[in-house]
């Protein structure tokens, strides 16, 4: 299926992300739309290894789609967010084929961008960096930090997303203290939210899940272990999580979980290639569905994404770029969930199970 072929993905980029411990933040959504993108346009090897790690690339296109559609507001007063970008900015020198774009244009967000990358690779950037900063309404400037693009460089291909909702059951702020966290840096006092509420709850195979309802039909599912997060995390794989989201059910909840302020940048290339994305990157790479010119390769895959949860709800944004060059309600006793360690923190298309944003929260 579609959505255990994406929990994996997910799961297997976030593990070799966070290898180091820290805090973590990416969205499985946007790497997994420029990945899907390029699968489409890969052949051979190029597309069996990325098809191995995404699964069917029809498959994902549909999911990815299906969940770039929020459920609409009838009586919110703050409407949620989803603004989409899938980008293929291209050099005038490089032939593009009219089946890939034909593909491009059922994307949400879909358009061919011409950049100068051969004789302005500076102006390219920025004209990239504009585009993304717009779509993610300002959080992030600067996608393709200086030096990414050079002359050599013929096209990039670009997913940028901005999403925001409202809680269903917003925290009141004047709940809002200081309240002591358990890091692995040592314990120290970090603004912490409360909400006594019927919210979607389960306590199995060795964490606590709690699940906030937001506008759209967007949920954002806390994930704390009983234990050790450092000790838990690696156990958990995507039928486990499937599992645990499977068991949520109504339960009055006394949550106290700390607000969130994330900023990740990632380059991705090497986390590809270590989990076996490798022919892309090299002089074999197999781009023919997207230009007939065989020296088309991947140089690097760039990521950045921005988390933000508080009182009235969550406000996230990420982009991806592949830049391609040529080179040769329950009535009993309320449960108390205290998040005061680390913790995994998901926001996710509830329709469809597809994950926006997946993040480590061991130093909030």
């Amino acid at each position: 299926m579609a959505t255990d072929s994406h929990l994996r993905f997910a799961l297997a980029v976030h593990s070799a992300l966070g290898a180091g411990g820290g805090n973590t933040c990416f969205s499985p959504y946007s790497v997994a739309s420029a990945l899907t993108l390029a699968a489409l346009a890969a052949r051979g090897r190029t597309r069996d290894e990325l098809v191995a790690l995404l699964g069917d690339p029809g498959e994902q296109t549909v999911l990815l789609r299906e969940a770039a559609r929020l459920v609409e507001e009838a009586h919110s007063k703050e409407q949620p967010e989803l603004a989409l970008a899938n980008t293929l900015w291209a050099d005038d020198r490089l032939p593009l084929e009219d089946s890939f774009k034909a593909e491009l244009a059922e994307w949400p967000g879909a358009a061919v961008a011409s950049a100068p990358f051969e004789k302005d690779p500076e102006a390219a950037r920025a004209l990239i960096n504009d585009d993304v900063e717009r779509t993610t309404r300002g959080l992030i400037p600067q996608l393709l930090p200086p030096g990414s693009i050079d002359s050599d460089v013929a096209a990039v291909l670009v997913n940028a997303l901005y999403l925001k909702a409202a809680w269903r059951l917003p925290f009141r702020e004047a709940n809002t203290s200081d309240v002591p966290f358990h890091a692995p840096s040592g314990t120290r006092d970090v603004p912490t939210m409360w909400l006594s509420e019927s919210l979607g709850y389960a306590h199995t195979g060795g964490w606590q899940v709690v699940q906030l309802v937001a506008a759209g039909g967007l949920q954002a599912v806390v994930l704390l272990p009983d234990g050790d997060l450092a000790e838990a995390e690696p156990r958990l794989d995507a039928a486990t999580l499937s599992g645990l989201l499977g068991k949520v059910r109504a339960k009055k909840v006394e949550l106290s979980l700390p607000k969130v302020s994330l900023d990740a940048t990632s380059k991705l290339a090497g986390v590809l290639r270590g989990l076996g994305v490798q022919t892309i990157f090299t002089d074999r790479a197999d781009l023919t569905g997207l230009s007939p010119d065989p020296r088309l390769t991947v140089s690097e895959v760039l990521h950045q994404a921005v988390l933000r949860v508080d009182e009235e709800g969550f406000e996230g944004a990420a982009a991806t770029a592949l830049v391609m060059r040529l080179t040769s309600m329950m009535i009993d006793d309320p449960v108390a969930v205290t998040v005061d360690r680390p913790f995994l923190l998901l926001v996710r298309h509830a329709a469809t199970g597809a994950l926006y944003f997946v993040a480590r929260v061991v130093e909030p």
